[in-house]
Parts: structure tokens; C-alpha cells; sequence
């Protein structure tokens, strides 16, 4: 259900700003289970056409799992809940299509733009249209060397304020995950492992890190989430981190080898700030020959499996 209900969705005059497809809406009136899909890694996380082959893909997975799936997407101005094949589309071919974050989706669909959500702009979507799960591949979180740079993701933020069950494999590895973790723990978002007392590492099964709760299945999740929301409070995301696993991973000594050697590229080359992350990921990518990306993709499906059994046991009961 919405979680507020009550409260419409916003409009603008002559037309609506906010769209839930009719496969959304009638599963949302029928309280079946929903998952929600981000839409940057069809944008811009992968080569064409294999983006849309990959988000068939996806939707599909939570098809089998006995879930809807719910891909997110702002086009022409309108935040979509949910798209069809048309849109899925356009999502994946068109090069127009910007990359949104949360603070990006007032100035979109005030002035008409397209673009694929990211995690902050498609959990706070997901979770205004009512969707309780979310499936995604890595958060983002605090960049190393962070005192000098004071680089944080808006993830961050925005699942602090945001009550949405988030799906993931950790946080993506170039990124500083101790300092991550102990951020999330200032902000009061809840960090649950899946079968593992590690929190993952994104393209490695851990990061070495400990997590202080490990469930063991969706129901466990399905559990938590229940006595969250019995127990009132503030709403913050509750993060099921989910390892890839072992057999699919990148191997451990060529992700330090080529990870170390991506960060010494960028003070080489003076990349900051916005530009440091994609920069990273593209030299992983490319130093690797695509091993990298097919661990992305394989914590990725392993995910988006998890959710949609998730969302089945949230709604069982």
C-alpha cells in the first residue's frame, strides 16, 4: 500500500507529473507483490543493445518470482512507476536521456526532460507510489580520501529519509566502505546481511567488513520489515545486503590490482568530484575485459531474484 495514502499524487495543471503504469497500479490496489527497478543501468551502465536485453531480462526475473516489476524512468517530464515496452525502449536507445538523481526530478519534470532514474531518484519514486522493495545493483556511498573531498553520495541522504526495503550488493567497491557503513549508522539506516556476516563488496562477495544482523531468508526480511513498521519511529531505508556469489565474482586479486591502479589514474589525471566514479568504473571495465561488468551484472540478477521473493513474502502475510 501507499504509505500516505490519503495524500494524492501531485499534478500539475493539464497534466500529471506523476504516472504508475496499469500493471502498477492494479497490483499496488491489489496488494500483490511489486518490485522496483532503477533505470541508469539501461541508460548509461550498459553498452547498446545490450542494455535492453538486460532490462527485459530483469523484468522478467521478478515475473518468475511471482512479483511486477516496476521500472523507473522520467520521460517528457512525467515520472513514471512502471513502463511499457515502448518506454523500456526509448529508455534504452535514446541518447538524450539524461542521468536523474533525487535533487534533479523537480527542474525534469518542470521543464519536460527525459531521463533514467538513479538509486536516490528511484527509491524516492518507488516509495511515493508505495512500492516497499527495490532492486538495484551497488549504493553509493563515501568517496575515499573523503576529508579532503568531502565526497558523499546523495544515496546516502535520501535512504535516511526514505522508507524503502533496498536490494543490493554493498557499496560499489571503488568507494570507501568502512567509512560508508559507519555512515549509515549515523543516519539510522538498518544494514542487513543475506546469508553473510560480511558486508558485501559490491563486485567481490565481501568487503571484509562485518555486518551486525544476517538473515537467511525472505521471510527473515519479510519479518524485519514488519516489526520496523510496528515499531513506528523515522523513516529510514532498511539495506539487504546481498552478496554475489563466489563462483561469479571478480577475481579478489585482479579487482586490487586494477582498482589500485584506476585510483593512481585519477590523481595522474586530475579527475574530481562527479567525474571520479565513472572514471573508475570505466577502467575497471576496460582493464578487466568486461569481467568486472559481468560481476556487476551477475550481483545485479542475484538481486533482483531476491526482491521479487521478498515482495512475495511481504505480501503473504
Amino acid at each position: 500500500m501507499p504509505q500516505n495514502p490519503s495524500a494524492p499524487l501531485p499534478q500539475e495543471t493539464g497534466r500529471s507529473v506523476f504516472a504508475l503504469s496499469a500493471e502498477v497500479r492494479e497490483a499496488l490496489e491489489e496488494r500483490r507483490p511489486l518490485v522496483a527497478l532503477e533505470s541508469t543501468i539501461i541508460a548509461h551502465g550498459l553498452p547498446r543493445p545490450r542494455n535492453l536485453q538486460v532490462a527485459r531480462e530483469l523484468e522478467e526475473l521478478v515475473r518468475r518470482a511471482g512479483a511486477v516489476p516496476a521500472t523507473v524512468a522520467v520521460l517528457d517530464g512525467t515520472a513514471h512507476v512502471g513502463l511499457d515496452r515502448a518506454q523500456l525502449e526509448r529508455v534504452a536507445e535514446d541518447p538524450r536521456v539524461r542521468k536523474l538523481g533525487h535533487r534533479d526530478l523537480a527542474p525534469a519534470l518542470a521543464l519536460g526532460a527525459s531521463g533514467a532514474t538513479t538509486v536516490s531518484a528511484t527509491a524516492f519514486l518507488a516509495a511515493r507510489a508505495g512500492l516497499r522493495v527495490f532492486a538495484t545493483g551497488g549504493l553509493g556511498g563515501v568517496h575515499r580520501e573523503w576529508i579532503r573531498s568531502q565526497d558523499e553520495s546523495a544515496d546516502l541522504r535520501l535512504l535516511a529519509g526514505t522508507g524503502i526495503t533496498v536490494v543490493c550488493a554493498g557499496v560499489k567497491s571503488i568507494l570507501d566502505v568502512p567509512a560508508t557503513l559507519q555512515r549509515l549508522e549515523t543516519l539510522g539506516v538498518g544494514v542487513l546481511g543475506y546469508g553473510t556476516e560480511h558486508f558485501p563488496g559490491f563486485y567481490l562477495s565481501s568487503s571484509g567488513e562485518p555486518v551486525d544482523w544476517t538473515v537467511r531468508s525472505p521471510q527473515e526480511v519479510a519479518d524485519v520489515m514488519r516489526a520496523r513498521e510496528e515499531l513506528g519511529g523515522p523513516s529510514t531505508a532498511l539495506i539487504v545486503a546481498n552478496p554475489v556469489p563466489e563462483a561469479e565474482q571478480l577475481d579478489p586479486v585482479v579487482h586490487d590490482r586494477v582498482l589500485a591502479g584506476a585510483l593512481e589514474a585519477a590523481r595522474e589525471q586530475g579527475i574530481t568530484g562527479q567525474a571520479v566514479t565513472p572514471f573508475l568504473l570505466e577502467y575497471l571495465m576496460r582493464e578487466t575485459r568486461g569481467a568486472s561488468l559481468e560481476a556487476n551484472l551477475a550481483a545485479v540478477r542475484g538481486n533482483v531474484r531476491l526482491a521479487a521473493r521478498i515482495a512475495v513474502a511481504t505480501a503473504a502475510r
